[in-house]
């Protein structure tokens, strides 16, 4: 079975507003709603998880229903941070679902995730363990010490820049975050990057430019731009 775990229990504070970003409406429909659609759509997509901001739960069970998000099975109270709205998450699924059943973590603000990306994160994890989205960092990339000034660059060509969905099997999920209890390791800033301060290698999948993290103001005209685009 394959399960898609998008969070939904930040409070948005950098987008400045009362509503938090992933329920801010965009085009007279909540952010969220634009992510959970794309994992309804998905033939591979079996179940959907929502840890979502405390205090939000009817709201989002009631968008849920209202936009016939049929695969949505959970919607729980997040913790006070993304690893521990992971972990919480993770323990719900325990309870019913099988270890090896592939779980893709999913930033809930990255709402033009594409079949595709799902697809290939699926096949990834199928047939190598586990699955990132990265893309390609075109940029150059300094190194500074004061955040004023730098003398030294980075080979861009040895960098990735990730994105969700990181897909894995529920036991490994599981493991990971009881070694980070057992370790002291909280607070990390995505899956990969706990994964990896455990000693495990990460595989790619593919990402896209388009799979955009939507964070601030400037990002919901970029993303308002491409919806128009689409809708062409």
């Amino acid at each position: 079975m394959n399960i898609a775990l998008v969070t939904a229990a930040g409070k948005g504070s950098r987008m400045h507003q009362e509503i938090p970003k992933q329920f801010m409406p965009i085009k007279n429909k909540p952010l969220i709603i634009y992510t959970l659609e794309a994992f309804e759509r998905h033939p591979n997509i079996d179940s959907i998880i929502i840890p979502c901001l405390k205090g939000w739960e009817q709201i989002m069970t009631a968008y849920v229903k209202q936009y016939h998000i049929s695969k949505v099975k959970w919607i729980i109270p997040g913790g006070d941070n993304g690893q521990e709205s992971i972990k919480l998450a993770l323990d719900e699924l325990a309870k019913t679902c099988s270890g090896e059943d592939t779980v893709l973590i999913h930033d809930g603000n990255r709402a033009l995730i594409t079949e595709e990306i799902i697809s290939d994160a699926i096949v990834t994890c199928r047939e190598k363990g586990n699955a990132v989205a990265v893309i390609s960092c075109n940029e150059v990339i300094v190194k500074t010490d004061n955040q004023c000034d730098a003398n030294t660059f980075l080979n861009r060509d040895e960098l990735k820049r990730t994105q969700t969905p990181h897909a894995f099997s529920l036991k490994k999920l599981l493991w990971a975050h009881e070694e980070a209890k057992k370790r002291n390791i909280t607070q990390t800033v995505a899956t990969c990057d706990l994964m990896m301060l455990l000693g495990e290698t990460i595989h790619f999948s593919i990402g896209s430019e388009r799979n955009m993290k939507i964070t601030n103001p400037i990002d919901i005209e970029i993303f308002e731009a491409l919806l128009a685009v689409d809708s062409e």
